[in-house]
């Protein structure tokens, strides 16, 4: 069997490395994220988050699939105390799915971690609606954090998308 003949060309790989990456403050009080891969037309991020000891999400609904690989520290979800998190647990998250990020508050390290997520957060406060997170509400956050911290715009994959005709 030959080899297949190559579709998509790519001068060079498309890779970023967390230790290279700029670390931009989180949405929530302890929280930081490198961000890795944004697709706002796809609905797809990928980001490397920090979270310090007491950190606390708010409590969200999600429209799609999310995977969630513990790289360091501990963390749970309020809605179940009983399935912490730690350094090498993958996270397997259906969408629908509805629960609250937390790290102990005892906790003596930063919990620490890979996100994909496919499709939206539906942030609740107080069960109340507060809002809504997608890739392109991160990007413009992570965007806005820099500038307000003065730091570099990160380096992360966004894929050029744009819809079109397949044919005139």
């Amino acid at each position: 069997m030959a080899l297949p003949e190559s579709i998509t060309h790519q001068e060079r790989l498309l890779s970023v490395n967390i230790s290279d990456g700029v670390e931009v403050p989180g949405s929530a009080p302890g929280s930081s994220i490198i961000p890795l891969f944004l697709d706002r037309e796809n609905g797809v991020w990928v980001l490397y988050g920090k979270f310090a000891p007491g950190t606390k999400l708010p409590t969200h609904f999600h429209t799609g699939v999310v995977h969630f690989f513990t790289t360091k520290g501990q963390w749970n979800y309020l809605e179940y105390p009983d399935d912490p998190q730690t350094a090498g647990s993958y996270l397997y998250e259906p969408g629908g799915s509805v629960h609250t990020f937390s790290v102990p508050d005892d906790a003596t390290e930063l919990a620490e971690g890979f996100m994909v997520v496919f499709g939206a957060n539906i942030n609740f406060i107080d069960d109340k609606f507060a809002n809504i997170r997608d890739a392109g509400a991160i990007e413009d956050s992570i965007i806005e954090a820099a500038h307000k911290a003065g730091l570099p715009l990160p380096r992360y994959i966004r894929p050029k998308g744009g819809a079109q005709f397949s044919r005139d």
